[in-house]
């Protein structure tokens, strides 16, 4: 019987992708704030046609999921502000003004 390590080989490069997004969307949006967010979108285009032109099954299955590890990145970077605005993570000393006026804002809407 022969083993097929495909799904493995997948598996763990989903999970790598998963895990190096994440820290990536707390420094994106501790420097760039939301707007931000366009680099997970150029991120997850070129990660799609990528995905598209490599001929390996396991390769292209790998690049898609980064491609979309990368879309999911979008929300988790406009999720992440509303974190720092709660004080669950650190905000950029240098955007202080903007955390202070949204939060002035937060604070009217309720």
């Amino acid at each position: 019987m022969e083993l097929n390590y495909a799904g493995i080989i997948v598996g763990a490069a989903v999970f790598l992708s998963i895990g190096i997004c994440h820290p990536i969307t707390i420094r994106l949006e501790y420097y760039l704030g939301r707007k931000g967010w366009w680099v997970f979108c150029v991120a997850g285009i070129a990660c799609t046609i990528i995905s598209l032109m490599v001929e390996s099954q396991v390769a292209s299955t790998i690049i898609a999921a980064l491609a979309f590890s990368c879309f999911w990145g979008i929300g988790e970077v406009i999720k992440q502000e509303q974190r720092v605005l709660k004080g669950w993570f650190p905000e950029n000393p240098k955007r202080h003004d903007y955390y202070e006026q949204k939060r002035k804002e937060l604070s009217q809407q309720k």
